[in-house]
């Protein structure tokens, strides 16, 4: 399937909302950060999620992912 809109494309949107989906296995494989909230924007050209972390020590962390889908190639 070609993909006609990148901004979002479908495949990025999906493609966060299953990150979103992997908190309890992403977390099991962090070991001393627990996910403490996950805030995704699927409404930007290229969807970002925020992972907030808590690490053994009661300090935050967060790490922000930006989902960039590359043009078709034909």
């Amino acid at each position: 399937m070609i993909t006609k809109d990148y901004n979002p494309s479908p495949i990025e949107v999906k493609f966060a909302e299953a990150m979103c989906g992997l908190q309890n296995q992403i977390e099991e494989q962090l070991g001393i950060y627990n996910v403490t909230k996950i805030e995704s924007n699927t409404n930007l050209d290229n969807p970002t999620i925020n992972f907030h972390l808590k690490d053994a020590d009661g300090d935050n962390h967060e790490v922000i992912l930006k989902i960039i889908q590359k043009p078709d190639q034909h």
